[in-house]
């Protein structure tokens, strides 16, 4: 929500106003010197829209700030241009009106449609997120990144490596909006205060890392690639069980760390579904650019969502420091997921992250059952990350 300044205005009052904390209308505003406003400037205040509401007989402003918790100042500051002791019936205003449920719905076909449509929505309702384009599928799709928080502990969380795990994004973004929401509303998530975590943690958060796999599995192919994805599925129009990029490499086993290994062992030789690693490690747009955010940002730790098992792989050839097991442990406890260090698998992204930078990296296999998941194991699903999700950030 946007406001104009008026004389005398300041952030503190915009923030006792809005009962919003002050450092998140501050983060919404990095262009704006605090200490100096300007008449006419525009403001952003995050956790708030200004809904349009026609007068009625009988209206005040007195009457409409009452009936909705709010201070006739807050009217005043939106209706400038509106005389408050003339209002016609008829005339169009401006209610400022707080966000107190999520806007994501990641409990459906969540394809790459929905998650832009998501980022777009909440950058325009808590503009103290950040959202930057990391990297370009095959296909052209931006890959983004959102970011937020104030903090030196750097966190990354991403999701959808694989395509047909696309419920993972639903349950991420849906994650997020949920953190969103603690932070403007100053509501406690299980009893956990959320604004010390955003002040100590620099939180990183890739929705989608596979857009064009998951729209394959969800929407099925395009007429550009139609021919193509129909020949590596094996002549199958049905693609559910498809796991790769667009070009039928697995992303999860692109990465240098035994990729050698890994490709000798791996039956599929040529682009397929699933199980192809490519011809080299690092060929592919999205895999090329998870490690280039690595590389570039040096997180703390690291945790990959997907589906299924119920559990937290955390080891890498006893490369992972001590650490890795006490958050391995605690989210195992928070979630119910079993904890388990080392899995016959290499050159995936975990791997690699624990090889390269000795930090503690996670994979988190959410859900039980055939992916894809169906729908109906979301809310339990998103029940049991989050315990993961605070414990990540709090730890």
């Amino acid at each position: 929500m946007k406001v104009q300044v008026r004389s005398g205005d300041s952030l503190g009052h915009y923030s006792r106003l809005f009962m919003i904390p002050l450092n998140l209308i501050i983060d919404s505003n990095p262009t704006i010197n605090p200490s100096a406003l300007n008449i006419g400037q525009e403001v952003q205040i995050p956790g708030f829209t200004a809904r349009n509401y026609t007068v009625k007989n009988g209206d005040s402003f007195w009457k409409l700030s009452e009936a909705r918790h709010l201070s006739v100042d807050a009217l005043l500051l939106l209706n400038q241009k509106v005389n408050p002791n003339h209002l016609s019936v008829g005339t169009t205003i401006l209610i400022p009106t707080r966000v107190i449920s999520a806007i994501v719905n990641g409990k459906k076909n969540y394809n790459y449609e929905a998650v832009t449509a998501d980022i777009t929505s909440l950058k325009a309702i808590y503009p103290f997120i950040k959202v930057n384009t990391i990297g370009k599928s095959v296909l052209g799709k931006p890959i983004q990144e959102i970011r937020l928080g104030k903090g030196t502990k750097k966190v990354n969380f991403n999701a959808s490596f694989h395509a047909n795990e696309w419920i993972t994004s639903g349950v991420l973004m849906s994650l997020l909006n949920h953190f969103l929401l603690s932070l403007t509303n100053v509501k406690p998530i299980r009893g956990l205060a959320t604004m010390p975590l955003y002040n100590t943690v620099d939180l990183s958060i890739v929705p989608m890392v596979n857009p064009d796999g998951v729209d394959l599995v969800l929407n099925g192919p395009s007429a550009a690639v139609s021919e193509q994805v129909i020949k590596i599925n094996r002549g199958r129009t049905d693609f559910s069980g498809w796991k790769a990029n667009i070009r039928g490499v697995d992303l999860n086993d692109q990465f240098p760390a035994k990729w050698e290994f890994e490709k000798e062992r791996l039956p599929e030789k040529a682009p397929a579904p699933r199980d192809y690693p490519g011809t080299a490690p690092l060929t592919e747009p999205e895999s090329i650019a998870m490690a280039d955010l690595a590389r570039t940002r040096h997180f703390d730790r690291m945790l990959a969502f997907h589906t299924q098992g119920e559990e937290i792989y955390w080891g890498y050839e006893g490369m992972e420091p001590p650490e890795s097991q006490v958050l391995a442990t605690e989210f195992a406890r928070v979630s119910g997921y079993k904890s388990v260090q080392y899995v016959d698998s290499f050159a995936g992204y975990k791997d690699w992250f624990i090889q390269d930078f000795r930090k503690p990296g996670f994979t988190i296999e959410m859900g039980k059952g055939i992916n894809p998941l169906p729908l109906s194991q979301f809310d339990g699903i998103f029940e049991e990350v989050l315990g993961i999700y605070l414990a990540a950030l709090y730890m």
